[in-house]
C-alpha cells in the first residue's frame, strides 16, 4: 500500500500547525523588542527634556550692539562710563533656548487654569483667587565680582510676562538698581516702550568696591512702569543678599517679581462686581466695598470715594463716581453704574477704577487703581473673562489696589 512520505503521522503536528506556531513566536518576539525600544526611547527623551529645562537658567550672552556699560560706585568710588564690549555673541540663540520652557509653562498654566475653573469652590474662594495667584512676571539678571579690579558687575538682561499697568493694556518698563542699605546711589536701565517682555542687556559696574563691603550689601532690583505725566507705577521687586552668591564668576538668575515693599502692595482691596448684558450692549459695574485701605490723612484715616472711567482705545468716554465715606478705611458703597458698550467695541474697552481720598484743602490723593479689560493683569483678566462667560449675571471679585 502506497503512503505519502509528507503525510503527518497521527502523533506528529501538521505543517499548518507548525507554521502558525512560528508566526506567533515571531510576532511575540517583535512585540517584546518594540516595547523595549519604546521604553528606552521614553527614558532617553525624558532625560533629554529634563536636561533642557535645567539649562534654561544658564547665562545669556548679550547683544554687543545694545549693551551699555554704566559704571557708578558708592561712597569712596569713582564713576566712569565705558564703551560696549566687542565680541559678544548674539542674544538670539539664548532666547531660543528659553522658548521650550515658555511653551511648556504656558501649557501647564493653561491646563491648571482649566482645572481650577472646573473644580468646585465657594464664591469667596473664587473672589480671592485673582489676588492670591496674581503673577507679576519675572526678571533675568547676572552678578559677579572682579577681585583684581575690585569691581562688582550687575547685568540686567530681560523680563517676561510683566503685567499691564497702562489702560492701553501694556507697560513701559525700566529697572532701578540699588545696593541696599544705600538708597542714595541708584542706577536705571532704559525704558522699553509698550513691552511686557522687554530686553535690556545693559551692564552696570560698581568700581573700587572692596569685596568685604560688597558681601554686606543686598542687590535690590525694582521694575517700574514709566509714566510721563504722573508717578511711575511699581510693577515688582527682587532682592538678593550678595553674601549668598558665589561672586567669583558671573551667576545668572531668573527671579519671580514680588509686590513692592514701598507701600504699593498694602493699599487695600476693593470688592466689585461686573454684569455684562449682550442684548442691551451694557456693563453694570457695582462698587460693593473696600477693606484695609491705606491711611492718607495725618489722623491715620481716609475719606474714600471711587471714580470709574470708561475708556475706549485709550480715550476717556465717560466718568462716574460714588459718594465719599468720611473717615473710613473699610467703607461699604453698594453703588452701581451702567455703561453702554457695543459688543464690537468690547475688545478695545478698559474700565479704570480709582479709589480716591477726598481732601477739602488740597488735591485729592489716589489710594489705588484697578484696570479691567481682557488684556490687563491676570486677576483682572480673569474677572473680565468670567463676566463675558456668564452674561446677565453679576460676577464679584476682590482686587488688590495698585499704585
Amino acid at each position: 500500500m502506497y503512503r505519502d512520505p509528507e503525510a503527518a503521522s497521527p502523533g506528529a503536528p501538521t505543517r499548518d500547525v507548525l507554521l502558525v506556531s512560528a508566526i506567533i513566536t515571531v510576532s511575540l518576539s517583535v512585540t517584546i523588542v518594540l516595547c523595549g525600544l519604546c521604553h528606552w526611547c521614553q527614558r532617553k527623551l525624558g532625560k533629554r527634556y529634563k536636561n533642557s529645562l535645567e539649562t534654561v537658567g544658564t547665562p545669556d550672552s548679550g547683544r554687543g550692539r545694545s549693551e551699555k556699560k554704566a559704571i557708578k560706585l558708592p561712597t569712596g568710588g569713582k564713576a566712569v562710563n565705558t564703551a560696549p564690549v566687542p565680541g559678544q555673541t548674539p542674544h538670539d540663540e539664548s532666547d531660543r533656548r528659553t522658548e521650550p520652557r515658555s511653551s511648556v509653562s504656558d501649557l501647564v498654566n493653561s491646563l491648571t487654569s482649566e482645572m481650577l475653573m472646573l473644580s468646585p469652590g465657594s464664591e469667596e474662594d473664587e473672589a480671592h483667587e485673582g489676588c492670591s495667584r496674581e503673577n507679576l512676571g519675572r526678571i533675568q539678571f547676572s552678578v559677579g565680582y572682579n577681585f583684581q579690579e575690585s569691581t562688582l558687575t550687575v547685568k540686567i538682561m530681560k523680563a517676561q510676562e510683566l503685567p499691564a499697568k497702562d489702560f492701553s493694556g501694556t507697560s513701559d518698563p525700566f529697572v532701578k538698581i540699588y545696593l541696599l542699605p544705600d538708597k542714595k546711589h541708584k542706577l536705571e536701565t532704559k525704558v522699553k516702550r509698550k513691552n511686557l517682555n522687554p530686553h535690556w542687556n545693559e551692564t552696570f559696574l560698581f568700581e573700587g568696591f572692596p569685596y568685604e563691603k560688597v558681601v554686606q550689601r543686598v542687590l535690590y532690583l525694582q521694575v517700574l512702569d514709566y509714566d510721563r505725566f504722573s508717578r511711575n507705577d511699581p510693577i515688582g521687586e527682587v532682592s538678593i543678599p550678595l553674601n549668598k552668591v558665589d561672586l567669583t564668576q558671573m551667576q545668572t538668575f531668573w527671579k519671580d517679581l514680588k509686590p513692592c515693599s514701598d507701600g504699593s502692595g498694602s493699599r487695600g482691596e476693593l470688592l466689585l462686581s461686573l454684569c455684562y448684558n449682550p442684548s442691551a450692549n451694557s456693563i453694570i459695574v457695582n462698587i460693593i466695598k473696600a477693606r484695609n485701605l491705606k491711611a492718607m490723612d495725618i489722623g491715620g484715616t481716609s475719606d474714600p470715594y471711587v471714580k470709574v472711567w470708561l475708556m475706549y482705545k485709550d480715550k476717556r468716554v465717560e466718568k462716574k463716581k460714588t459718594v465719599t465715606m468720611k473717615r473710613n478705611l473699610n467703607p461699604i458703597f453698594n453703588e452701581s453704574f451702567t455703561f453702554d458698550i457695543p459688543t464690537e467695541k468690547l475688545r478695545e474697552t478698559t474700565i479704570i477704577i480709582t479709589v480716591m481720598d477726598k481732601d477739602k484743602l488740597s488735591r485729592n490723593d489716589v489710594i489705588g487703581k484697578i484696570y479691567l479689560s481682557w488684556k490687563s493683569g491676570p486677576g483682572e483678566v480673569k474677572h473680565w473673562k468670567d463676566m463675558i462667560a456668564r452674561p446677565r449675571q453679576p460676577v464679584a471679585q476682590w482686587h488688590q489696589l495698585k499704585a
